[in-house]
């Protein structure tokens, strides 16, 4: 465009010529060729000391003003006249100078020696010394050099407003000679940066600004940077280091700098990709992450897709170590979530990745609209993952509909899903899908009921109970049928969960039917019973009429080991729903158990919920603390022991062992056992024995008090080899 006006105006400085000197014909265009060349002539003496303008001498001699002797310039005359008047150059000043800048900056960088400006604008004093080097025995500091580079430079004649020519220069390099040559040169100015940038925010000196300013507008203003990639990356890596060292960023590589920059989004992302991680904490200046959300808001559907492979990298940040690029990743992709919801479902499932399933669970919570209308179109593909992501999606979201729509959506989702004769391992969850409709309920339940009575794992529990308020014959049926048959431990344990969530007064009345005939068919299943009665009694005090006599059944004449899970399950002190409810059922369980195990269980259950961790020998792994009758509440601050309350329970659970020999053994195994593996167990129990000897003689043996004593450092207390 530049080379398009000048020659523009050179034919009409030409034709202005000619009109004086009755040029005619051929002659104006040699006349034209004669003007372009004298202004860049012109352009050549701009060069110069000064301030890129020429003096009157010098535009004289370039453009006389009357007739020219000899055959010089054709003989013409009024040169000076013709340029000034079209406005090629204005006075300025004393002299002249190019009336469009631009056009200036242009012709002057075309007639620049590059590699003399950039080695006076910037690595003389760097290279002065890094040459200097080889003859020294030791490496200068970095601070010894930018003196010197800084000294060397001091009294540069080029001001900083004449940046343009030798832009313009680096961008005629990388024209006419490739960006080979030109990334040559940006790495060199990149590796001279290196060298001066001061520490802290200091104002940069002349060498810093030009190395700075001529590599920021070089590479902003190429047509396009793709070729100057392995640069930018060079620069990503710098900045890093910069901030690591607690040097000052130039603010020309800020944000706007890489948002800026001519290149494709993917590359601009991986770029910030490699940005983010070095970002300050929030308010303490400018963001990469910042600048890649704004980026987000303004063309979500293209960039969603580019920040999905960022989930690759779990790179720590700077300011937030606790966070990852993933993870920032993530979190700015669901903050922006409306901006393209359908658009974002897709990107999420194409990335096939962990973390993209861990946001599309998220939203299938928060937009189930979205992830419907996202099931259905996924249900109907043509590529099974998709389908196979169709049918994991609309199970999740299915508990979160609300609206007609999207029960439609999922309807016809399920319904696309069981017409692919070759998606039979789909099929199991379509028709999970249909249960959950109550329009096609009646329909598909019979078909659902029975794969689930077969320990289809496939069909979840959560579907099928959804259909007991209205066919609870069929459904308990069902469920009694699955967990009667042994299976998969998880597949019991998610029927157990699903039940006791069945809080209506006659339907959960039948569900604990159902539970004692399974502990009395299997017995095995005793922790996922232990978790049943948890999750019941955190139901609140309306479940005692319900669920008080199974339980005290289980207490009397359960099987052991489900009586040592429920032993760990009233251990818990609960919550203000649960916490009578519990103290009572293990009030009973302390009046009439006299089983050694289940005491023991107890007993490790009791000191490890007190403590706020599970007991290390790995006895059991659901323990917990309650309040016995007459007790005081025994959960003290978190990870301590409140000495008191612990102290009854664990002498009472002590008298109740050592009623039998291999009860005493049990209760002073299990002593010693947790004193080594409990912090702070040891010196309270140390305490105990010493401060009512007479009270713990009678169920702690002299040998296992010395060991206690010792593993609590008590002077004087030795135990022999």
């Amino acid at each position: 465009m530049l080379a398009a006006y000048l020659d523009l105006m050179c034919l009409r400085v030409a034709v202005r010529l000619a009109a004086v000197n009755g040029v005619r014909g051929a002659g104006v265009r040699r006349l034209a060729a004669q003007v372009a060349g004298q202004v860049h002539e012109a352009a050549r003496r701009c060069l110069g000391p000064g301030q890129g303008e020429l003096d009157r001498a010098a535009f004289e001699a370039v453009f006389p003003w009357g007739p020219v002797p000899g055959r010089r310039l054709g003989g013409t005359t009024g040169w000076a006249s013709a340029v000034l008047t079209e406005g090629l150059l204005v006075p300025a000043g004393d002299g002249y100078r190019f009336a469009h800048e631009e056009l200036a900056d242009w012709i002057q960088g075309a007639h620049l020696d590059l590699d003399a400006a950039l080695h006076a604008l910037v690595h003389h004093g760097w290279v002065a010394q890094a040459e200097a080097r080889r003859g020294w025995g030791t490496m200068p500091s970095e601070a010894r050099v930018r003196r010197q580079a800084r000294r060397a430079t001091r009294n540069l004649p080029v001001p900083r407003h004449r940046i343009g020519p030798v832009v313009h220069a680096l961008l005629l390099l990388g024209r006419q000679q490739g960006p080979t040559e030109l990334a040559g040169r940006l790495e060199e100015l990149l590796d001279a940066l290196d060298a001066l940038l001061p520490p802290g925010a200091l104002a940069p000196d002349d060498p810093t600004w030009w190395a700075t300013r001529l590599l920021a507008e070089a590479l902003l203003r190429v047509p396009d940077a793709t070729p100057y990639t392995r640069v930018l990356r060079f620069l990503t890596e710098r900045i890093g280091a910069w901030r690591a060292q607690s040097r000052g960023v130039p603010a020309e590589f800020g944000p706007d700098f890489w948002a800026s920059l001519p290149l494709p989004e993917a590359e601009r992302f991986d770029l910030l990709r490699r940005l983010v991680v070095a970002d300050p904490a929030t308010g303490e200046g400018p963001r990469y992450l910042d600048a890649v959300s704004r980026l987000l808001a303004a063309d979500p559907a293209a960039v969603q897709p580019l920040l999905t492979r960022w989930f690759l990298d779990d790179t720590p940040l700077v300011a937030t170590p606790d966070a990852t690029v993933a993870t920032a990743a993530q979190a700015l992709l669901h903050t922006h979530r409306r901006c393209a919801l359908d658009d974002l479902t897709e990107a999420l499932v194409e990335s096939a990745h962990r973390r993209g399933d861990e946001l599309l669970a998220v939203l299938s919570e928060e937009e189930p609209s979205a992830v419907c209308r996202a099931v259905d179109r996924w249900a109907h593909d043509e590529r099974p993952a998709r389908r196979v992501a169709g049918l994991a999606y609309g199970l999740r979201t299915a508990p979160h509909v609300s609206t007609e729509a999207d029960r439609e959506l999922l309807r016809h989702a399920a319904l696309a899903l069981l017409g692919h004769p070759a998606d039979v391992t789909l099929h199991s969850g379509a028709l999970a899908l249909l249960v959950r409709d109550p329009r096609t309920r009646s329909r598909y339940l019979p078909q659902a009921l029975a794969r689930f009575a077969d320990g289809d794992p496939q069909l979840p529990a959560g579907a099928v109970v959804t259909a007991l308020a209205t066919d609870p014959d069929p459904v308990l049926e069902a469920f009694r049928a699955r967990l009667r048959v042994p299976g998969a431990e998880g597949s019991d344990g998610e029927a157990l969960r699903t039940l006791a969530e069945v809080t209506t007064p006659g339907l959960a009345r039948r569900v604990t039917a159902l539970v004692r005939e399974v502990v009395a068919l299997r017995p095995e299943v005793a922790g996922h019973v232990a978790v049943y009665v948890d999750r019941r009694l955190e139901h609140g005090p309306g479940t005692r009429a319900v669920l008080f006599p199974l339980v005290s059944g289980l207490i009397v004449d359960g099987p052991v080991q489900v009586r040592a899970a429920l032993a760990a399950v009233f251990a818990e002190p609960g919550t203000a729903a649960s916490g009578p409810l519990r103290r009572e059922l293990l009030d009973l369980l302390m009046a009439t158990e006299r089983d050694p195990s289940v005491l023991d269980a107890l007993l490790r259950a009791v000191v490890a919920s007190t403590t706020g961790r599970s007991d290390t020998a790995g006895r059991s792994d659901t323990a917990g603390v309650a309040n016995t009758a007459g007790t005081a509440n025994m959960t003290g601050a978190a990870g301590t022991i409140d000495g008191a309350s612990v102290r009854v329970l664990v002498h009472r659970i002590g008298l109740l062992l050592v009623r039998t020999p291999e009860g005493a053994t049990r209760f002073d195994w299990a002593l010693v056992d947790m004193a080594r593996h409990v912090p702070g167990f040891a010196e309270l129990v140390a305490g105990w024995l010493s401060g009512t000897p007479q009270e713990w003689a009678a169920v702690v043996g002299p040998s296992t008090r010395r060991m206690i004593e010792n593993l609590a450092g008590v002077p004087g207390v030795r135990v022999p080899a």
